[in-house]
């Protein structure tokens, strides 16, 4: 606990990494709203379901309570471990955002109904602004948390459980019918682009990622 204060001590100190951090920070609310907007719209204009080689051909499993409260502890153990190592958290947080803009472009370009045979979600609060019926392409639980396997993929560990997360959150969403196989399959590929443009926009926030934090007591990180 003493050297996961003076991390956060150590490093408050640091006026770029305060500045990158507001503006990550920033860029993440941006990225909601717009995901709000489009989520809203593409829900709207949804037309017609298709078939689907998988959805059509398996039956539907109540995954409600996984899909909600899966996603929440993912997030907790991801914020929780962004936490202790705050030199992450810049790029992390406008990769995330970045994804999320991305990914509202997406969902905005075609308007594709749900699955006729998709459980019901029941959203409240905070979650009914994240959910929504005409969000289909690509997959957001599936991309996300192979996103974060990317940006710690030197991290053998965390690397793992987020691989299983996305993979456990694919099956997840195609098990309740929520998405359609190519939503799943597409958000591997397209998140891996993502990746690698966040990279390429936010190299320095890349970089302080990886750099080791010292100060004149030699914090061990």
């Amino acid at each position: 606990m003493k050297i996961y204060v003076q991390k956060w001590k150590y490093i408050m100190q640091d006026k770029k990494f305060i500045t990158s951090l507001v503006v990550g920070f920033l860029f993440l609310i941006l990225s909601l709203i717009i995901n709000y907007l489009a989520g809203t719209y593409a829900t709207k204009e949804a037309s017609l379901s298709v078939t689907d080689i998988i959805l059509s051909n398996i039956p539907v499993f109540d995954v409600d309570n996984i899909f909600i409260y899966g996603s929440l502890v993912f997030w907790i153990f991801t914020t929780l471990t962004l936490l202790y190592n705050p030199k992450k958290i810049p790029f992390s947080l406008k990769a995330v955002a970045l994804f999320i803009i991305i990914r509202s472009v997406f969902i905005s370009l075609t308007h594709l109904g749900p699955f006729p045979t998709q459980i019901n979600i029941d959203s409240v609060g905070f979650f009914s602004k994240l959910i929504f019926d005409g969000d289909l392409f690509f997959s957001g639980h599936t991309g996300l948390p192979f996103l974060m396997a990317l940006t710690f993929w030197q991290e053998k560990t965390l690397r793992y459980i987020f691989i299983i997360s996305s993979i456990v959150f694919g099956l997840i969403v195609l098990m309740g019918h929520l998405h359609y196989s190519i939503d799943v399959l597409g958000a591997f590929f397209i998140t891996y682009t993502i990746f690698h443009i966040a990279e390429f926009l936010f190299k320095k926030d890349r970089l302080f990622f990886y750099s080791e934090i010292k100060n004149s007591q030699d914090i061990s990180l």
